[in-house]
């Protein structure tokens, strides 16, 4: 069987295990579905609930990561794999303290105006951190942690991309700049038609 990806185009976590489908060369059966109309087929499949989520004739692949790594295991043509111990440490970092202050600076009516304050100082602090580790990439040439990380960088600068833009972090606005004008970030937004069994 050809591996059935379940996926939402907006969501960050979906948007990685795109891009490293995509750059491995693997076919899979993409299914765009609407996360407020979830499918019974999908919800049989993943325990989470969420996306994405990769069917195998092995078993079921439920967290973005882990889709990335099976992807890129099977074929790795950019040798995304091979990046310092460092890059696993920005992703922890990335998937743990900076998604909280993502969420709580995009759903900001959702907390208390301290709450989000502190997210916000806290998630300007990875940028910050960030920005002054990298040069053109985080590391001398793209690897996983770029493209485990920029889905998320994305969705944080556009809550308020003037703002964003205004911050004195310039590698990190030419790393997204490159990353959204991109032919890799185009394909993996084409639009789908929403799958229906």
């Amino acid at each position: 069987m050809v591996p059935i990806l379940y996926s939402f185009r907006r969501c960050p976590y979906a948007m990685r295990a795109r891009l490293a489908v995509q750059v491995s060369g693997l076919a899979v059966e993409l299914r765009e579905i609407l996360l407020k109309a979830k499918p019974a087929a999908f919800l049989a499949a993943s325990p989470s609930g969420t996306v994405p989520c990769l069917v195998t004739r092995a078993g079921v692949i439920d967290e973005s990561l882990d889709i990335m790594l099976w992807a890129l295991a099977q074929n790795d043509p950019e040798g995304w794999l091979a990046m310092p111990e460092a890059g696993r440490d920005w992703i922890a970092r990335a998937d743990g303290p900076f998604k909280r202050s993502l969420d709580r600076v995009k759903y900001a009516s959702r907390f208390d105006a301290q709450e989000v304050d502190a997210a916000r100082a806290e998630a300007m602090a990875f940028l910050t951190d960030l920005n002054g580790a990298m040069g053109e990439w985080i590391f001398a040439r793209p690897s996983l942690a770029d493209f485990a990380l920029l889905p998320f960088v994305r969705q944080f600068a556009f809550v308020d991309k003037p703002w964003f833009d205004a911050q004195p972090w310039p590698r990190v606005h030419a790393w997204l700049a490159r990353f959204l004008s991109s032919n890799r970030f185009a394909a993996i937004m084409e639009k789908q038609a929403v799958w229906a069994a």
